[in-house]
């Protein structure tokens, strides 16, 4: 059973920091490039960051370079999301993701709500 556990999110004053983890479980986790999502109030959901399978490559929306920053332990089965200078309109769910090509499927962790305000 294929399993993404999102954590860490919260309420955090503009300028902070938080740091989003999610532990995947019941897939080969070295195989599959994983990626971060977020769902503002009355938006689409939107892709912030992506992680190659290997770790090697990364890419990120252009509303969060130089401020988010994805890793990975393979050791750990986790993913994480460094998320630094934060504004209120990074305000949302994040939800980590684990999109298979080998099978075709597309694994979705429950998410994580992470609010900016003062």
């Amino acid at each position: 059973q294929v399993q993404l556990v999102e954590s860490g999110g919260g309420l955090v004053q503009p300028g902070g920091s938080l740091r989003l983890s999610c532990v995947a479980s019941g897939f080969t986790f070295s195989r599959l490039v994983m990626r971060w999502y977020r769902q503002a109030p009355g938006k689409e959901r939107e892709l912030v960051a992506h992680i190659s399978s290997a770790g090697s490559s990364t890419r990120y929306a252009d509303s969060v370079k130089g401020r988010f920053t994805i890793s990975r332990d393979s050791a750990k089965n986790t993913v994480t999301l460094q998320m630094n200078s934060l504004k209120p309109e990074d305000t949302a769910v994040y939800y980590c993701n684990a999109p298979d090509y080998f099978s075709g499927n597309n694994y979705w962790g429950q998410g994580t709500q992470v609010t900016v305000s003062s």
